[in-house]
């Protein structure tokens, strides 16, 4: 999606991404030695919001002396993060496009999130946070994965990926060991997770995520977007369980009900949440399109490819 003659097309655009508060990947979290003790912040680092990660991000934009983005986007979580700037910052991007995301976080993802977190804090090896230095909650952060990736899969790509297969054997051992295919698949996605992230960030940002309602403080998400002037790209996909279309449609009818100007796609996919990853040929030309023509209001409206707009 990102680089020459791709959506975000680099030999045109200049593209920001930043890591988030609260991650392990560059920007401070809860393994970030804390300057006062010398030692990871873990649980004594503060709780983290989607509107702190966009407040961070937008001191990041203030220090490069950006005035105005053409557009803000992202999948998932970074669909909420688009969403809060264009909220919190209404004067500072043209174009807003979430994808796969919502304007809340439903209860059934934040059920599917505390059965992840609890997983992590029952491994004895998480030691209320205290694990830096000694074996980390490895067991409990691959269950906590393990849960997540189901979410991001639909059922007719289990079916087509792995079906009822076995993994080695011909017939059934009728044991508690891991016998079929995707049991196999999702123990090899929990385990090789926990090479490359922290659990305590795990903890941190699915926290942040079932904190955000972009309602919170306006009333209503009608009103949240009331003072706003950009434009707005709405993507979904017909398979994610995760983020349904339902909800990307109650976002277009909240925008549309403040009187913004809204174009909601509805792509068909069977790849479920994960189709924000890898469907990428799918959405590229309205992406590329859109971004070029942010500040064209005729065009955005007449203009028509591949999968017509629900709007």
């Amino acid at each position: 999606m990102v680089g020459p003659r791709k959506a975000f097309d680099t030999n045109r655009y200049y593209v920001i991404c930043a890591n988030v508060i609260g991650g392990c990947k560059g920007s401070t979290g809860p393994s970030s030695t804390n300057p006062k003790t010398k030692r990871p912040y873990g649980l004594g680092f503060p709780m983290v919001t989607i509107k702190d990660m966009v407040k961070a991000q937008k001191e990041l934009t203030d220090y490069l002396g950006i005035c105005e983005l053409l557009a803000v986007v992202g999948g998932s979580m970074a669909g909420m993060q688009a969403l809060q700037w264009i909220v919190t910052y209404p004067d500072r991007a043209a174009l807003c496009i979430p994808i796969a995301a919502a304007a809340r976080q439903s209860p059934q993802n934040i059920a599917f999130h505390e059965a992840g977190r609890r997983a992590i804090m029952s491994d004895p090896n998480w030691r209320h946070g205290n694990y830096y230095g000694k074996n980390p909650p490895i067991d409990g952060l691959a269950v906590a994965r393990m849960i997540g990736h189901i979410t991001y899969l639909s059922d007719e790509t289990l079916r087509r990926k792995f079906g009822r297969r076995l993994q080695e054997r011909q017939k059934l051992s009728f044991s508690l060991k891991p016998e079929f295919q995707v049991e196999s698949y999702i123990h090899y996605k929990g385990q090789t997770f926990t090479k490359r992230f922290d659990a305590n960030s795990y903890l941190y940002i699915s926290k942040a995520i079932d904190y955000f309602d972009i309602s919170d403080g306006y009333g209503s998400v009608k009103e949240a977007f009331r003072a706003t002037k950009s434009r707005f790209l709405v993507i979904s996909f017909t398979s994610d369980w995760l983020y349904p279309p339902s909800e990307s449609e109650e976002l277009v009818n909240e925008l549309r009900a403040a009187d913004k100007e809204v174009v909601y796609y509805e792509f068909p996919s069977t790849y479920g949440h994960d189709a924000f990853l890898v469907e990428g040929e799918k959405i590229a030309h309205a992406i590329s399109y859109y971004l070029a023509h942010a500040r064209d209001k005729e065009r955005l409206e007449s203009h028509q490819f591949g999968n017509e707009p629900l709007s």
